[in-house]
Order: structure tokens, then sequence, then C-alpha cells
């Protein structure tokens, strides 16, 4: 009677909640140590007058930030542009539009960043206006395609069960395949947040600022701790970004899909 009742209630108990997988802590320990790594080879590495004035701690400040905003603007301009342009190529109506816009998007990411950049330099003029419109040239595809197929894929049985509860297509849209296209959307958005992260570097050519600027500085002068501590930054700037970027997936991501 005991044994049965204990077999009963285990097999009744509700299961614990799932803890959080140990290795979604490594990417901000790797970014974390590559930081730390950085600025401890500053302190004691012999550095002369060039590298000791592109490696103070200001000065890193100020090329992190500057790359974080232009990751940020960047890749809000494209979610602000890639969405929309998504959802209104994903009606019946804009097929006829599907083939076209791909191709210019398809054409952006295709073409060389460095060549847009220049490009863009040339034909207008240099700065952190056209940095970001690079940017967001070069990451519009996976958010504008992301959105298009989570649209596309989502079960037309419900999208008929919603028509006969008398939905109107906008209720539907809103209401029905945008929640459930959320989790595709998402992907093609942190997919595009990595692009711009790495691009960025590449906006020192244009006078953006940036980590590219330690980097370019390390290569143009010839000193490796300033190359060195650039791209170790950058990649642990990718690292940490690339993580926020899955926690946000991961909490902004409907119940139940």
């Amino acid at each position: 009677m005991t044994r049965a009742l204990s077999l009963r209630d285990n097999a009744t108990a509700p299961a614990p909640a799932e803890a959080a997988p140990r290795s979604s802590f490594v990417p901000p320990l790797v970014a974390g140590l590559l930081v730390a790594g950085v600025l401890v080879y500053i302190q004691v590495a012999d550095l002369d007058a060039i590298e000791a004035r592109s490696l103070a701690f200001g000065e890193l400040l100020v090329r992190l930030g500057e790359h974080v905003r232009l990751v940020i603007v960047s890749t809000l301009v494209v979610v602000a542009l890639g969405v929309p342009l998504g959802i209104l190529l994903s009606r019946p109506a804009a097929g006829p539009l599907q083939p076209p816009v791909l191709a210019v998007a398809n054409a952006g990411q295709a073409i060389p960043s460095i060549g847009i950049l220049v490009l863009l330099a040339l034909l207008y003029d240099v700065g952190f206006a056209m940095a970001v419109i690079s940017l967001v040239v070069y990451a519009l595809l996976p958010v504008l395609r992301n959105t298009m197929v989570g649209l596309r894929h989502v079960d037309r049985s419900i999208i008929d069960a919603a028509r006969g509860m008398g939905m109107g297509s906008r209720r539907i849209l809103f209401t029905v395949e945008l929640p459930l296209a959320v989790p595709v959307m998402l992907a093609g958005i942190r997919v595009a947040l990595i692009l711009n992260v790495g691009v960025a570097t590449l906006a020192t050519y244009t006078d953006a600022g940036g980590l590219g600027d330690l980097i370019e500085r390390g290569i143009v002068f010839y000193r490796m701790p300033i190359l060195l501590s650039g791209c170790l930054l950058t990649i642990a700037l990718a690292l940490l970004v690339d993580w926020l970027a899955g926690v946000a997936e991961t909490r902004l991501r409907p119940r139940g899909l």
C-alpha cells in the first residue's frame, strides 16, 4: 500500500523547473575573460607612446561606445525597415513585388561591406550616417527574409479558423500570424545584430569610429598590442551581444512555441 501511494505521488507530482544550461553562461564568461585579459595586458606590457595613447582606458571606452552606438542604431533601422517590408511582401497582393525587392536585398548582402562603405563615401560623404546606411544595406536581408518565411509558414488551418470566427485580415495578422512568426523573426534579427557587430569594424574607413579604429591603427603603425587589443575587444563584444540576443529571443518567444 505504501509503495503504491509513493508511486502514485511520483507520477502525479509536477516536474521540477528545468535549470538553465550551464553552456548558456559560457559566452559572457569568455567575453569577460577577454576584456580582463586585455586590460591586464595593457597594464603590464611595455608600451611606447603611440600604444599607450591608443590603449588608454578613456580611449577604449570612447571606441567601444562608438561601436555599440553604430550597432544599436543600424539594427533598429534594419528592424524598422525589414519587419514592415517583410509583412507587406508576405501578403498575397504583393506577390509581384517579391522578386525585385529580394533581388535588391540579396545584392546588398552579396556586395562586400567595404565596397558599400567606400561607394557611399565617394558618392556622398563620410561619417556616422554613411556607416549606418551601409550596415543597414548589409544586414537587411536576414530580417526581411525571416519575416516573410515566418509568416508564410503559419498553419493555414489556424488562419482559416480565425477567419471563421469572424476576424478580419488585420486582426488575424496581429493576433495570430505575427505571434506565431515571432521565433523565426527573432532569429533573423539576431543574425542581423551579429552581422552589424562585425561589419561595424569597417566603419573606421568612413570616419565613424568604433573598435575598428584600433585595428586599423595597429595595422598602419604596425603596433601589435593595438591590433591585438582591438581584435580581442571586438570578439568579446560579439560574444556578449550574441548571448544577450539569445536571452532576449528566449524571453520574447511566445509561450508554447
